[in-house]
């Protein structure tokens, strides 16, 4: 392992914005500086004024900030501009700081790409959830040639722009099943309805593939329940270090080693 600089007044600062901070990141991030021997640190933060934290980011020249929610796309007319699937879907988990010059990016969609690969696209789904993490598990279905889908959200409108964005069907309630099902709603979080799932148990006996955002904990309702029947399942742990590295590379320009991602995953983890 590579030592890492003392904290001086050359060192990065990258950071995050949440309406409900974890320490995943913080963990994940200021591991791999440690590993690779980078002169970063990182720290997350919460905010009930997003104008004033994101001018923050330009006047003290932090390197980048993770968005998550309810932020994701409130950010977007404070930025400079939007890259790639950001600006494809309208919405951002990722700033970038260049110069003072503040570019949004979207590594969680990214992260869904790498997941579902694996995936035959002919797969039907059913997603429940519409809000930003939506839209960018929605966009990567349809970009990765998945087309025979149902989006479901009791907002009316956000589930039925969502899915006349993309080409799907929606639907208030979960009704038909399908073989992939994916939650991208807070059920099943810590702290809130950890005993509830999104789906019902019938639903998740008839699907092949279950697929959870959900970061804490590792192994939702959801997960378990299809976990028990037999199904394969695609957790939101997998989400979290695949979005993670892919900014960890945009703030720093280094790709850690496979070894690496792996030692800074389990060290965020098992300090839960």
């Amino acid at each position: 392992m590579t030592t890492k600089p003392p904290i001086g007044r050359d060192t990065r600062l990258c950071m995050s914005l949440s309406a409900r901070p974890g320490n995943f990141g913080s963990r994940f991030h200021n591991r791999l500086y440690e590993l690779t021997g980078l002169d970063y640190v990182y720290k997350s933060f919460s905010t009930t004024d997003l104008a004033g934290a994101v001018g923050g980011i330009r006047a003290l020249n932090i390197r980048g900030c993770a968005i998550s929610m309810p932020f994701k796309e409130a950010v977007i007319p404070m930025l400079d501009g939007l890259a790639g699937s950001a600006a494809a879907i309208d919405s951002v988990n990722t700033i970038v700081n260049d110069d003072r010059r503040l570019t949004g990016y979207n590594t969680d969609y990214a992260a869904v790409v790498e997941l579902i690969a694996r995936i035959d696209p002919a797969t039907p789904f059913v997603l429940r959830g519409s809000g930003g993490m939506a839209k960018a598990v929605a966009a990567a279905l349809r970009d990765s040639g998945f087309t025979d889908g149902t989006i479901v959200a009791r907002n009316v409108a956000a589930g039925q722009g969502l899915a006349a964005l993309y080409g799907f069907d929606w639907t208030a309630e979960p009704e038909a099943g399908a073989p992939l099902l994916i939650n991208v709603t807070p059920i099943g979080m810590t702290g809130g309805n950890a005993d509830q799932s999104p789906f019902p148990e019938a639903m998740i006996a008839e699907a092949e593939i279950a697929f959870d955002v959900v970061q804490y904990p590792p192994e939702t309702r959801f997960l378990k329940t299809a976990k028990a029947l037999g199904k394969r399942i695609i957790t939101g742990t997998e989400v979290a270090t695949i979005q993670a590295l892919e900014q960890f590379v945009l703030y720093t320009g280094v790709r850690p080693t496979p070894e690496q991602v792996r030692e800074a995953a389990a060290y965020a983890y098992s300090l839960g």
